[in-house]
């Protein structure tokens, strides 16, 4: 996996460089992590052409996973990226020298979903729950989510690694696994299939920042306005989305290859709890208890950090200043 890894990094690199110009437009390599419903307004700003109204060319480079996406930002191939707010505190706190900008998703969306003879958090008492991985920031917080309905782990229940919610719908569906946590709106075809919604992650963490975009600390000093000009286009990228109703339900139908009800109850989901942060800004109480969850999880001695440690929201407040009050 590690010789993987520097191969897809070392390939990057290859691809990008240097900070050039093409007709005008600054190349912008940016590292996203999953072409899913909560990165959509990366995908939406690439394909409205509001990345080359800011005179950028952004080439969007899937790279699977928070831990690749980080390497290559580290690594310099990429200028940009979109991991889990944890991975960059985990990186953070390994040395690397990273700051979020910005926020993606500003909340969780996964649901605890239970095969059909599961349907509440006590029917779990004793089971086997799946999980993308035991050290995703996703599955701390079902842990939490879990001890906050009275379940301990690993007393109460038993976590094993399945793979993302693809992999972990399937297990489901094939009695593998009692429960796993599923993203919006796999979970919507999981109830669909006659699986069980026993409770969503928001009741019990309403705070929390997801996704964001992370950059390297002396990268974005030595290059402001052109980060700037990313984050502008961010902005008008959610504010799109969120005024645009019927345009961006179209677009994420298309573009994420979402059955068009799946797109229509996307839309309303995130757009009706602010998890596309209109202003492309941080939650940072949700940050926090992130911060919180990760402490708790790698027992972190002593005082926790402050979200200030890992964010500079300068950068998002000249981009707001440039574009004027809404």
């Amino acid at each position: 996996m590690k010789v993987l890894k520097a191969v897809v990094v070392s390939a990057l690199l290859c691809l990008i460089p240097s900070l050039t110009y093409a007709q005008g437009k600054v190349k912008f390599p940016f590292a996203a992590s999953s072409k899913t419903l909560g990165h959509s307004p990366l995908w939406a700003a690439l394909k409205q052409g509001i990345f080359e109204q800011q005179g950028l060319e952004v080439q969007l480079i899937l790279v699977r996973g928070t831990p690749l996406s980080v390497q290559a930002l580290a690594a310099g191939s990429v200028y940009i990226a979109g991991p889990t707010s944890d991975g960059v505190i985990e990186a953070t706190e390994r040395g690397l020298d990273l700051v979020i900008v910005g926020g993606v998703v500003n909340g969780l969306t996964h649901a605890v979903v239970g095969g059909k003879k599961y349907k509440s958090y006590e029917d779990l008492r004793g089971a086997t729950i799946g999980s993308l991985s035991l050290t995703s920031g996703i599955t701390f917080a079902l842990r939490r989510v879990l001890k906050a309905k009275g379940l301990e782990y690993p007393r109460d229940y038993k976590l094993i690694n399945v793979g993302g919610s693809p992999e972990l719908f399937a297990a489901l569906s094939a009695g593998q696994i009692a429960a796993a946590p599923l993203a919006f709106p796999i979970n919507l075809a999981a109830e669909e299939s006659g699986l069980n919604l026993i409770g969503w992650y928001r009741e019990v963490l309403p705070n929390y920042q997801a996704i964001v975009l992370v950059v390297s600390r002396s990268w974005a000093e030595e290059n402001r306005p052109l980060l700037v000009r990313f984050l502008k286009a961010m902005v008008l990228t959610n504010r799109w989305l969120y005024d645009h109703k019927e345009a961006a339900v179209d677009f994420l139908a298309k573009e994420m290859e979402l059955k068009p009800a799946y797109a229509r109850k996307g839309w309303e989901y995130y757009t009706e709890n602010r998890l596309w942060p209109p202003d492309a800004d941080i939650n940072l109480e949700g940050l926090k208890t992130v911060i919180q969850i990760y402490g708790e999880q790698t027992q972190i001695k002593g005082a926790l950090p402050s979200a200030a440690k890992y964010v500079d929201q300068s950068y998002l407040r000249e981009a707001l200043r440039e574009l004027g009050a809404r």
